[in-house]
This record gives C-alpha cells, sequence and structure tokens, in this order.
C-alpha cells in the first residue's frame, strides 16, 4: 500500500529537516498505544518504538513523538521487527495541555497542525469559559483556531448563542453544524484541503467522532449517545491521524472535560482586554484597584464582562504570566522552549561558541 506523503502533510520545510538524515526513513505519526507508534510511510504503515538514547535523553513527555510528528526510522517496513524512531522532525505547530491527575505534566495533544477545530455542543455542554480555556492553548500551539458548534439540532435559539461565543472568540471563525445528514458538515469542509491537517478537540459526547465519520463518509470511530445527564460518554480512547479521500488529514482526539494550561497566547484569545490595558494609567496595571485602569472602567461601563475578566486572571495565574508584561511572557515562553540547553541565553552563548570554534 502506497501513501501519498504530501497529502498526509509532508511539506518542503519536512523533506528539508529530513535530508541530515540520509539513512533513515520519513514517516508520521499515526497513532500511539503505550510505548508503540503507528507511522505512514510512502510504502505503508508500520509499528516503531523509540530509540534507547531518545528515550534516555527525554527531559520530559514532550520529548517523546505524539500523533501528527514527522520522524526519521532506521527501516520502512516490519520484517525484521518493529523500527526504531531515531528522531522528531521540528514541529510546525504543537496542542498542548496540561494533564489532570497529580502530576500534571505537560501533554502533547497533537502535533503539526494547521486548523484546530474547538467542538463545543449546543445543549448542556455550553460552556464560554471552558471556551476562552480552548481558544488561548490553540492560539499558543501555533495553529489557527475554529470554534465549531456542534447538535444544532438540539438548541432552540443559536442566534443567542453565537452572540455569546462572538464575545469571547474574537477574530475566530465560529461554525455551527449538525450530525444529522450530510448537510451538517458543510461549514467544516472548505476547511479540509489536500496537505492540511486539522484536529478536532473538547468535551467528551460533544460529536466529533460523529463529525470526522461524516467527512470520511464511514463510521471509522465509535460513537456513543450521551448520558441522562446530557454530558458525553468517553468513546475515542486514544489520538489518532486519517487521510481522508480529498487529501486532507484528520486528528481525532480523546474528549477531554478538564484541560490544563501549560502556556498560552492570551493577548490573541483576549485582544479586548489586550488593547484596553494599553489605556491603563500603569504599565503593570493588574486590574484590581488601580486608578486609572482602564480595564476596570470597562467593566463599569458594561463594556466588558465581568466574568470574561475574571477568566483572563485564572488563566493568567495558571500560565504563570501573571503581573508580566507581553515582552516578559514571550521571554519566559523561549525560556521553556529552550529549557534543555539551559534558557534561551545559555543556547546563544553556546550557538556562538560553537560557531567559533567551526571558524
Amino acid at each position: 500500500m502506497n501513501i501519498d506523503m504530501e497529502k498526509l502533510g509532508l511539506s518542503d520545510s519536512f523533506k528539508e529537516q529530513s535530508l541530515s538524515y540520509p539513512d533513515l526513513f520519513i514517516g508520521r505519526v499515526i497513532s500511539q498505544f503505550k510505548g508503540i507508534y503507528k507511522a505512514a510511510l510512502k510504502d505503508g504503515e508500520i509499528l516503531a518504538e523509540v530509540l534507547g538514547k531518545l528515550r534516555h535523553e527525554a527531559s520530559s513527555p514532550l520529548s517523546f513523538p505524539a500523533v501528527g510528528d514527522f520522524v526519521m526510522l532506521d527501516r520502512n517496513s516490519n520484517k525484521s521487527g518493529n523500527a526504531i524512531i531515531h528522531k522528531i522532525l521540528e514541529r510546525k505547530s504543537v496542542f498542548i495541555r496540561k494533564a489532570a491527575g497529580t502530576a500534571h505534566e505537560a501533554q502533547i495533544v497533537a502535533a503539526n497542525i494547521d486548523t484546530v477545530f474547538i467542538c463545543m455542543s449546543l445543549n448542556n455542554d455550553f460552556n464560554l469559559r471552558r471556551l476562552e480555556r480552548y481558544i488561548s492553548i490553540a492560539w499558543d500551539s501555533g495553529a489557527i483556531p475554529v470554534v465549531v458548534l456542534t447538535k444544532s439540532d438540539l438548541c432552540e435559539n443559536i442566534a443567542f448563542r453565537l452572540k455569546e461565543v462572538d464575545s469571547v472568540a474574537m477574530g475566530v471563525d465560529t461554525l455551527v453544524t449538525s450530525s444529522l445528514g450530510k448537510d451538517g458538515i458543510s461549514a467544516i469542509l472548505p476547511y479540509i484541503k489536500p496537505g492540511k491537517t486539522v484536529a478536532f478537540i473538547g468535551s467528551s459526547g460533544v460529536g466529533k467522532s460523529t463529525l470526522i465519520n461524516r467527512l470520511a463518509e464511514k463510521d471509522l470511530f465509535a460513537t456513543k449517545e450521551l448520558r441522562n445527564d446530557d454530558k458525553g460518554r468517553h468513546t475515542t480512547t486514544r489520538r489518532e491521524l486519517i487521510l481522508l479521500e480529498n487529501g486532507g488529514a484528520v486528528i481525532d482526539t480523546p474528549g477531554m472535560r478538564e484541560i490544563g494550561i501549560e502556556s498560552a497566547d492570551l493577548s490573541k484569545s483576549f485582544s479586548d482586554i489586550d488593547a484596553l490595558s494599553k489605556e491603563c494609567r500603569f504599565r503593570d496595571c493588574k486590574h484590581e484597584r488601580e486608578p486609572g485602569c482602564a480595564v476596570l472602567k470597562a467593566v463599569e461601563d458594561g463594556v466588558l464582562d465581568e466574568q470574561r475578566l475574571a477568566s483572563y486572571k485564572k488563566l493568567q495565574k495558571e500560565a504563570s504570566y501573571e503581573g508580566l508584561n507581553s515582552k516578559q511572557i514571550e521571554s519566559k515562553k523561549l525560556n521553556a522552549m529552550f529549557s534543555e540547553f539551559g534558557g534561551m541565553k545559555n543556547f546563544k552563548k553556546n550557538l556562538k561558541e560553537k560557531y567559533k570554534l567551526e571558524r
């Protein structure tokens, strides 16, 4: 079985990176179960494991392959056992959340995605605060977020719900869908293109798998009805990437009722508050009791919802950005990215020393 890797998202950038490993084969991780990965290569699908050295040097779960990653493998078939993943190519985007539980470790939901479909049903799952959280992480991932409101057939006042979503999803497309019939997914189709990867993310039972089954025109993923309390049932148990007939790549993810923040782009997801804060008298205004605070004035005048401000402060605290300006936040993100090198400053220093030695 031959696979069109370009349709699966293999861009010129990934091809160029792969040239540094002439003895290895490039593939894309399409599913994962514990320590075993399934990868797609041009010659077909194979099972793979992580190289021992790569596993030993991993500083966190983020250092391991994830669904959507392009990786370099030592073989292109399983005739002599599982392939070995030697290298994870540089990710162009990555959706990260803090996992639930006591460890709160960062966890990759999907990698190398172009569009994140944030699914929220128009029934009792509807939650603006959770939506703000998803949008903040999505913008930070490097992908483009799109809000998908599902189960429109269960909503009596769609116009009112859309107005609510518009108040927290500035600059984000909002689509209304239904699982009833093919017309229910027509709004999504323009985003599904050859070579592009989309990921469906949201709580359990919002209809992610149903939408993907409609897109694929066959039952690829199991679906279940809602419970009596209108909450979702966990159906998808692991992340999986599939290639649609039109060449678009789709990632289905398990439902996430709780989604912790590792890092977030609050300047985009809360662009209204970000714009207002520039009018505050003090640059480091925390929007508490400071005189001349434009944000508090907007709340007082009814221009800004008090709950939205509370949500902003909560997410800011979770992401450890409280009290930081935009430049400091960017610096914090870069230091986190280069933590294995001792921070951005040490990375630059080592790079300069390496350059001097090579000269």
